[in-house]
């Protein structure tokens, strides 16, 4: 069953913290990677280049920044190959800003 892992973090980290996070995200993918249950993953750019879309009376507005004022921002992703959701929680648990933010985890719906 595939799971997406979204991670939301608190931007105002240390560059300590964020030095050694990143460490930890190298050798957490690569774990991930040698298990056969990475499907993809990348971090993203800051929210401060997020760009809002919405459609409204057939016309797209844009508007920058994040939809939501939170003080944790999206900051990356994972999408895993896991037997359960047992087995995506174990993975979710060892993603490095699940320490200091948050790991959403989804099932991914598919279709036919």
């Amino acid at each position: 069953m595939k799971y997406m892992a979204l991670i939301y973090t608190d931007p105002a980290l240390t560059p300590e913290m964020g030095a050694k996070m990143n460490s930890d995200y190298l050798d957490f993918t690569r774990r991930l990677r040698e298990a056969g249950a990475m499907l993809a993953g990348d971090a993203l750019h800051p929210v401060s280049t997020a760009t809002s879309v919405r459609v409204r009376a057939g016309k797209a507005d844009t508007t920058d920044g994040p939809f939501a004022e939170t003080r944790e921002h999206l900051a990356g992703f994972y999408m895993m190959d896991c037997p359960d959701l047992d087995a995506a929680i174990a993975w979710a648990a060892q993603i490095p800003g699940a320490r200091h933010g948050t790991v959403e985890l989804r099932p991914v719906v598919v279709f036919g």
